[in-house]
């Protein structure tokens, strides 16, 4: 519409933009383009940076119709169809606790209590009906009608007061393999534990990709395939059982391989406190038992420990231990003829003088031979005639005795009829080569909590007797003063080859709970130790046991001796350096033995390790002299 004004006024003139506004046109314009540009430029850069979807990608992932291949890894996944009528508590366990690498999915979907209450009101009226129908016909009675009949009114009870929920339950399994052929072999054995358990489980079968998804820790069910279960048979499968060994009071021994938990034990707290160790040359057993000393010595636990190669003597420094080096030309001595000064039991000084005659016999076994019976007379007589030359017999006060030497057993027996042939071969123990060993007063301090014997500069015949005789006095230390107490014995071997000796361990094994003793015993020769008539007998009173890496030819015997499966037995076969089986009672994981750094560097056995920890304290010492 035309306006007079507008005539008056004339046509109007475009205005033209200020300064101030075109310099504002062109700043947000600037600022457009360099924002554009940032947005280009971190496009680039997060093209080169690594994301953590990045690190935990597979190389590739290929489907198949039953299996996915992730990477190197072939993975199937086993979803439950149907469950028996009865399920026991823990029947999941022997999957959880399989040997072999699987995830397990399980989902839950909550039920309204009043729409499966409907639904089984109208199940009752069937069976009831077909039962009635039945019962009209003349027809014998079905039994599966009528329990089915019978647990329909338990559960609509039990959901009615609130006793028990219902749910639909979904469990998968995923299981892997390195070929398909073991991912054929796994997936049959796990189907047949689920089998002898009466749950009928089916594979995927163009759903192995959403099977594998169900499965990892991401809450995403893709299968949806439920049974109808209550709260009872769903918490018998919850995954809460496993082949844990941790308990509040202990020391940590390792890993437990099966599910990464600790393994916590006090070996004290089962029915003994005895270890056994079997394991081939470095799979990691002293260095396992060191580990246990160190921290056995943090819970106040007093150690002893025979060393036939001194790997102890690092960890005695460490400590401040005392470590006391049994040799010919050794200043510490041990003197057979020691007696338990006092004992905390009921025990008559006639039988400690008896015990100590028979624990004598047995070294004399071993440093001059076997005897006829005449001269096994002859023996027991002149011990006991030693003991009474110092007056030492039943009637005497142990605390104020003067032990014998081996010069005055010598004396005796040179001086009685039948006794001269056996001083003679007696002799290089009292006055010939031998004379250092055995015929001397015990001078060894017993009071520091770790006590170390090294036995390794003794020639291999004289090493199993001075084993002997050291066990012997830790024997009498251990019945004088009631304390917890450890005693290893490293490469014990050497004394399973007599009989003697061997019989006397497995006494000390048999009577070391008596006096609050966990006696270790550590072996490399297996066939050697079981195969003496004492080894089963020390290892069946081990409640404690460690098996590590074995020999192809020790294998057997070991999986006989301690009922192991094909599993556990390749297991040993295949274990690295510090992997094995631990045993505690009954119970029984695969463990991986860890240190820390310092440990590590106090209890090492590896010569690399021990040459460079050598060489760089020469370097530290340099340094510090030039300073």
């Amino acid at each position: 519409m035309f306006k007079p004004d507008q005539a008056l006024r004339g046509p109007e003139k475009p205005v033209e933009p200020t300064l101030t506004e075109i310099e504002e046109e062109k700043q947000i314009e600037q600022e457009t383009a360099q924002s554009t540009q940032i947005i280009e430029q971190e496009k680039v850069y997060r093209q080169g940076v690594v994301s953590v979807l990045d690190l935990i990608a597979p190389a590739a992932f290929d489907i198949k119709p039953s299996f996915v291949k992730i990477g190197g890894l072939y993975a199937r996944t086993l979803f439950v169809m149907a469950y028996p009528r009865y399920i026991s508590v823990g029947w999941f366990a022997p999957i959880i606790n399989y040997n072999s690498s699987l995830d397990i999915g399980m989902f839950f979907y909550p039920m309204e209590s009043e729409l499966v209450l409907k639904q089984l009101k109208n199940k009752v009226g069937v069976l009831q009906a077909q039962l009635s129908s039945d019962a009209e016909d003349g027809k014998p009675r079905d039994p599966l009608r009528q329990t089915a009949l019978q647990d329909i009114e338990q559960l609509r009870d039990d959901l009615t007061q609130g006793v028990e929920k219902f749910f639909q339950f979904a469990l998968y399994t995923t299981l892997y393999a390195k070929t398909e052929e073991d991912l054929d072999k796994l997936t049959e054995d796990v189907e047949s534990v689920f089998g002898s358990r009466m749950v009928y489980t089916k594979r995927v079968f163009y759903q192995a990709e959403q099977g594998f998804n169900s499965t990892v820790p991401i809450g995403n069910d893709e299968l949806m395939i439920t049974a109808n279960l209550n709260s009872s048979p769903i918490a018998s499968s919850f995954p809460f059982i496993s082949s844990d060994l941790t308990s509040d009071n202990g020391i940590l021994y390792g890993i437990n391989r099966h599910n990464n938990s600790l393994i916590i034990f006090d070996r004290f707290s089962l029915q003994n406190a005895n270890c056994t160790v079997f394991a081939t040359s470095g799979a990691g057993k002293s260095y396992t038992i060191k580990l246990e000393v160190l921290r056995s010595m943090m819970m106040g636990t007093d150690v002893i420990i025979i060393d036939p190669e001194k790997e102890y003597k690092l960890l005695s420094d460490a400590v401040g231990g005392t470590f006391v080096n049994i040799s010919l030309n050794s200043e510490s001595k041990i003197n057979p003829f020691d007696l338990p000064r006092a004992v905390g039991d009921s025990t008559s000084v006639e039988d400690i003088i008896r015990s100590a005659v028979i624990n004598i016999k047995g070294l004399l076994k071993l440093m001059i031979g076997e005897w006829t019976f005449q001269e096994d007379t002859v023996i027991d007589r002149a011990l006991i005639e030693t003991y009474a030359k110092k007056d030492i017999t039943p009637e005497s006060d142990l605390a104020k005795i003067e032990p014998p030497l081996m010069e005055d057993l010598y004396q005796v027996l040179d001086g009685m009829e039948g006794g001269a042939d056996i001083a003679l071969r007696l002799k290089k123990f009292t006055s010939g080569t031998f004379s250092g060993l055995f015929n001397a007063p015990t001078n060894v301090d017993m009071s520091n909590q770790l006590v170390i014997y090294s036995v390794r500069d003794l020639e291999d015949e004289l090493r199993a007797m001075a084993i002997y005789n050291i066990v012997n006095y830790v024997w009498n230390v251990v019945r004088s003063e009631l304390k917890k107490r450890i005693l290893v014995v490293d490469e014990a071997w050497w004394l399973m080859m007599n009989d003697d000796s061997a019989r006397f361990l497995h006494g000390l094994v048999k009577r070391g709970r008596k006096y609050y003793l966990g006696v270790t015993t550590i072996t490399q020769d297996v066939n050697d130790f079981l195969g003496s008539k004492y080894g089963p007998g020390i290892v069946n009173n081990s409640a404690l046991k460690i098996l590590m890496r074995q020999s192809v030819s020790s294998v057997d015997i070991v999986s006989k001796t301690f009922d192991l499966t094909k599993g556990e037995k390749y297991l040993l076969l295949e274990s690295n350096v510090g992997e094995g089986i631990f045993f505690a009672g009954d119970k029984h994981v695969a463990i991986k033995v860890v240190a820390s750094g310092l440990e590590d560097s106090i209890i090492t056995s590896d010569p690399k390790q021990l040459l460079e920890m050598e060489k760089q304290k020469k370097k530290q010492a340099e340094e510090a002299s030039e300073a």
